[in-house]
């Protein structure tokens, strides 16, 4: 059967058919990762990110295909993970701003919209490289333009695009030569096709006017087999064995965070209802108020009502404050750490309900009036019709003219990055990378005028910059692509002088240190004129295998040897979890003996998969 429109339902059905499809290959997708290392992330990032904007799509269906788009391309944009999950977010927010408005889309209007998603993402990219995602995606964007002026049936057209996907796929070996090197495509490119198939599995198997059912159920938990699936460009040997073996169970997320390290415990919502929609709410200053004893904040000014959302560790400020907008309504406050204790104790012990901390504990919110909320309000009566200088506002203390946010894995490293000034640590590395939505709440959570951020890992640049777009104030990404670079930025910071002279000297410094790390070789192969062999320990030289041996020690000191010229630098060597006292030990005395001259210190930095992370300033 032909189909000629698709609205918002069977298109977000469609999606989710995608996202599926993606999500059941992600550790293929993580197997095609060119170096031999055991962190390739890439599948992980590209469905961590779809499963957060099928999250959003499930919570707002819309028969408006616009719509839909824009709540899908949104729930894409804050949970973007990695370079592929924020290049896949953009493809679909040009998709979004291509189709809003629209109630339905036919084979014309797909296709332009498929080419202002890659427009879009292409723009994100600073140095974009051909063989990876944006040529695939590019490609089959091109073929969809050049056939909508042949067919008008969205299924006979999907199927061509999603071909065209997966011919340009199985030759990006040829454009990128670290591809053919090791034998297999890109991986985030092999994600999109993926994603594609699943649109057509949609469209051939599920969609109602196809399979002469009853209408499909947009949101089942499980796609149906794929009867018909295009070409995929075969994976490697290496990459199907990585798919077949399932990894562990985690357990419970829960049982892992500490109640104690709930910093902000009061989870808020109200609304304030000003008493004048004429003049303009000054969200900026209420925002950075919440900001000094708050995060989590959501601000939505709409006419004469104002939603507000905040986690605080002082309630009773929160309300007397926005008291001074307008009349308070419809509160909602739980105490997070009660919720907490609740969720690890058993059910039998459960105690009494988070939510009526109102009723019974008003002082210990720091609320003025002791029988809860209708004596507060009495008691600033009258006071709403001006609202008061920022710098009289009751939480409108001072900011601190900086902060720093960095992510880091390892506790040692993180504890390290504190000692330096690092105000918040993200907890993030290779094997799983921040969305752009944790990097948006640690910057909200600073009460300083001025954010930098360090990524410290090349997968989490775009992120961070997606993250500084989204900011409402400034934000500094400092490219750090390793924790060692992180550091050197971190020892030239200077709190007393400008921005702009500390993004300089940050930027200086990290050009100045040679960035290397010692992990397992997860598979055979060559690269970088070095032959291979699973299991063997590898050194890398910033992107660069630079030694392989069958011992750590070996293949650090030969790491080492790369990486020192004069024998004077100042060497920073960064145990990893698996690294044993011994090794180091005898690593430390070979530099000892090797290069007198060096300034060498090491330190226990914690990081999975890496015995060693090391820093050579020159």
């Amino acid at each position: 059967m032909t189909m000629r429109n698709l609205n918002g339902t069977d298109w977000s059905a469609m999606v989710l058919t995608g996202a599926e499809r993606l999500s059941h290959n992600a550790e293929l997708i993580n197997a095609l990762n060119v170096f031999p290392v055991p962190d390739g992330d890439t599948g992980t990032n590209m469905n961590l990110t779809m499963s957060a904007g099928v999250a959003e799509l499930k919570n707002k269906p819309s028969e408006e295909i616009g719509r839909a788009a824009e709540v899908l391309s949104k729930g894409l944009l804050m949970g973007a993970r990695g370079n592929s999950g924020v290049i896949l977010s953009q493809l679909f927010r040009g998709f979004a701003r291509a189709v809003a408005g629209q109630r339905e889309l036919g084979v014309s209007g797909f296709a332009a919209a498929l080419q202002q998603g890659v427009d879009t993402a292409y723009k994100a990219v600073v140095k974009p490289v051909e063989g990876t995602i944006l040529t695939v995606a590019r490609e089959a964007a091109r073929h969809g333009l050049a056939i909508s002026r042949k067919t008008e049936d969205l299924i006979e057209w999907m199927t061509e695009v999603h071909a065209k996907a997966a011919e340009t796929l199985a030759r990006t070996p040829d454009m990128l030569p670290v591809l053919k090197q090791v034998g297999v495509v890109d991986s985030g490119g092999q994600g999109l096709v993926f994603l594609y198939e699943g649109f057509v599995q949609y469209l051939t198997v599920a969609w109602p006017g196809n399979a002469g059912t009853s209408a499909y159920p947009a949101f089942a938990s499980s796609a149906a087999p794929f009867a018909a699936q295009a070409p995929v460009a075969p994976a490697t040997a290496a990459a199907t064995a990585a798919a077949a073996s399932a990894p562990p169970s985690r357990a419970a997320a829960q049982s892992k965070l500490a109640t104690e390290s709930i910093r902000f415990p009061y989870d808020m919502e109200f609304f304030i209802r000003r008493p004048s929609a004429n003049a303009p709410f000054p969200e900026a200053a209420f925002r950075k108020a919440l900001e000094r004893d708050g995060d989590s904040i959501i601000l939505i000014a709409d006419d004469d009502i104002v939603k507000v959302h905040v986690h605080s560790r002082r309630p009773g400020d929160v309300l007397n404050a926005a008291l001074t907008y307008g009349e308070l309504t419809n509160f909602h406050i739980l105490n997070m750490q009660d919720q907490h204790r609740d969720l690890l104790r058993p059910e039998t012990e459960s105690g009494k309900p988070a939510a009526s901390i109102y009723a019974e504990e008003p002082e210990a919110l720091g609320i003025e009036a002791a029988s809860g909320i209708p004596p507060l309000t009495e008691a600033f009566a009258g006071e709403a019709s001006a609202p008061p200088a920022e710098e009289a506002h009751p939480l409108a203390h001072e900011m601190a003219p900086f902060g720093v946010v960095a992510v880091s894995v390892g506790e040692g490293n993180a504890e390290l990055f504190r000692s330096l000034g690092v105000d918040v640590i993200i907890s993030g590395g290779q094997s799983m990378n921040p969305s752009t939505e944790d990097l948006m709440q640690a910057i909200q959570s600073l009460a300083a005028e001025h954010i930098f951020v360090l990524p410290n890992n090349p997968n989490i640049l775009l992120a961070a910059k997606q993250a500084q777009e989204l900011a409402e104030r400034p934000v500094t990404v400092v490219p750090t692509r390793s924790i060692p670079q992180g550091m050197a930025a971190m020892l030239v910071f200077q709190e007393e002088q400008t921005a702009a002279f500390n993004e300089d000297r940050m930027g200086k410094a990290i050009e100045r240190v040679l960035s290397g790390s010692v992990t397992q070789a997860v598979r055979d192969t060559v690269m970088d004129g070095v032959e291979i062999r699973g299991g063997q320990h590898i050194g890398i030289l910033d992107k660069k295998i630079v030694a392989a041996a069958d011992s750590v020690v070996e293949a650090t000191r030969a790491l080492l040897s790369q990486m020192m010229s004069s024998g004077e630098e100042t060497v920073m060597v960064l145990g990893g979890a698996d690294a044993n006292e011994t090794d180091t030990q005898d690593v430390l005395a070979w530099l000892a003996e090797r290069y007198p001259d060096a300034e060498v210190e090491s330190h226990a930095g914690g990081q999975p998969l890496y015995p060693y992370l090391i820093l050579v300033e020159q």
